[in-house]
């Protein structure tokens, strides 16, 4: 018996080496990868903490611009200096370019380089971007502008262009925060913005004025971090949903509303209190452009980094949930 039980022992562990010179082979032949492992593509971005996504269709590119969260492991709050841009021609690889846009590039703004969209029109591109004013208490919504996606882009105005006194809904300093922007098939631009108020006001043909009053959206737990696109007849806005952060949505026939509240996007991220969604078609698929905290060992709410996943809308237009994968975007 005890033979027996030596000899299967022997063929089980001939077997077994047999197998990991197989796996070893096989990695080798793969480049050192085997042909079992798992491609995690989220976070999209591994060398800097980024947050606040935006992404910008134009041409055969996908233009990501992110703000660049630049505080020390033990510093927990943000520390925004500037915000960076990458390209991509398949969503599976990014391509760097040198830092566009700085707070130091709006001379009557002091700090914070926080959420932002960029949008081109005539040929030019036209940057959103969340700052706080050096003379007007709270934050501020200036305009960047250049003659390429990477930039350089500098103040296209020379001054912001909604200040916290423009709106009085809410007594807090930062509720002029988080800018997103669409050109309608009519030729009209629109802006979006807000914290705990949805703002919106019509832009003018040159991109860089109001053209009206300055309106509200009356949203389910509207926190932040409004987005606007539209999708086969439809409008949608999404935002971030109470504290910590859920994404959610609504929809409309028109882009001034009525808003019909559709539910949650895209759930917690777990390990940041912000979430902030960019939307986008790119060669037929869709995608949804987030951020969490997921880059180890010190991501977190201040120091974010950017996903990617698939979005999949439903026949009657609604949106399927997003499930963020660490996956992400694979081919």
């Amino acid at each position: 018996m005890k033979n027996i039980f030596l000899t299967l022992f022997s063929v089980v562990l001939i077997s077994s080496c047999k197998t990991v010179k197989t796996d070893e082979g096989m990695a080798s032949a793969n480049g050192g990868k085997s042909s079992n492992s798992i491609v995690l593509n989220n976070p999209i971005i591994k060398d800097k903490y980024t947050g606040d996504p935006a992404a910008l269709v134009y041409k055969d590119k996908v233009y990501l611009y992110a703000g660049h969260d630049e505080a020390p492991n033990d510093f927990n709050f943000y520390k925004m200096n500037e915000w960076l841009v990458y390209s991509s021609s398949d969503m599976v690889h990014w391509e760097e370019h040198p830092v566009p846009l700085k707070v130091t590039d709006f001379a009557w703004a002091t700090s914070d380089a926080w959420a932002s969209q960029v949008i081109e029109r005539n040929g030019k591109f036209y940057w959103y971007v969340t700052v706080s004013h050096g003379a007007i208490n709270g934050k501020a919504i200036g305009v960047g502008v250049s003659d390429s996606p990477t930039g350089p882009f500098k103040d296209a105005l020379g001054k912001a262009l909604v200040t916290n006194d423009m709106t009085t809904q809410t007594k807090i300093d930062w509720d002029d925060i988080d800018p997103t922007v669409m050109i309608d098939d009519d030729g009209q631009a629109y802006l979006f913005w807000g914290n705990s108020v949805c703002h919106y006001a019509k832009l003018k043909a040159n991109m860089i004025e109001l053209d009206g009053p300055i309106q509200t959206i009356s949203l389910p737990n509207f926190t932040e971090a409004p987005w606007i696109h539209k999708h086969n007849n439809w409008y949608y806005l999404s935002y971030a949903y109470q504290f910590p952060e859920k994404i959610a949505y609504a929809m409309s026939k028109s882009i001034n509303g009525p808003w019909e509240y559709k539910g949650i996007l895209n759930e917690l991220a777990g390990n940041s209190n912000t979430n902030h969604q960019a939307i986008i078609s790119f060669k037929g698929k869709d995608y949804f452009i987030y951020h969490n905290g997921a880059t180890q060992p010190n991501g977190g709410s201040f120091r974010r980094s950017v996903c990617v996943d698939r979005l999949y809308y439903n026949e009657d237009g609604t949106m399927k949930r997003v499930i963020m994968t660490s996956e992400g975007i694979t081919q």
